[in-house]
């Protein structure tokens, strides 16, 4: 499905509230003069509070699984609005929330 580019500057949460940030931005392709990310840049998850019966078991980091199936940078598939991701160790998704709308891709 078609959907904006994800960016540096992208707020992407993952499902407890955390900040995720990618780890290898990609300089080639630049949306909003920011550097656009491919699905095989692992993200870094800071702040999670998510806990189980007390124990923090927070998201540490993430792992995009579904991304572009058309636009690639480098041979990799740049991560959309609508791209599926990983958190380990909990398995629960990534949640893009605000990014840029003028660059679409599918």
């Amino acid at each position: 499905m078609p959907g904006p580019l994800l960016h540096v500057g992208a707020t992407v949460l993952c499902a407890h509230g955390g900040t995720a940030t990618p780890t290898a931005p990609n300089p080639r392709v630049l949306v909003n003069g920011q550097p656009t990310v491919t699905m095989s840049a692992p993200y870094v998850i800071a702040g999670c509070p998510f806990n189980v019966s007390g124990s923090p078991v927070p998201c540490v980091s993430a792992q995009w699984v579904v991304a572009a199936t058309r636009v690639l940078s480098n041979g990799q598939p740049l991560v959309l609005m609508d791209s599926q991701a990983v958190c380990v160790p909990n398995g629960t998704p990534l949640l893009p929330a605000v990014a840029q709308t003028r660059v679409i891709g599918s």
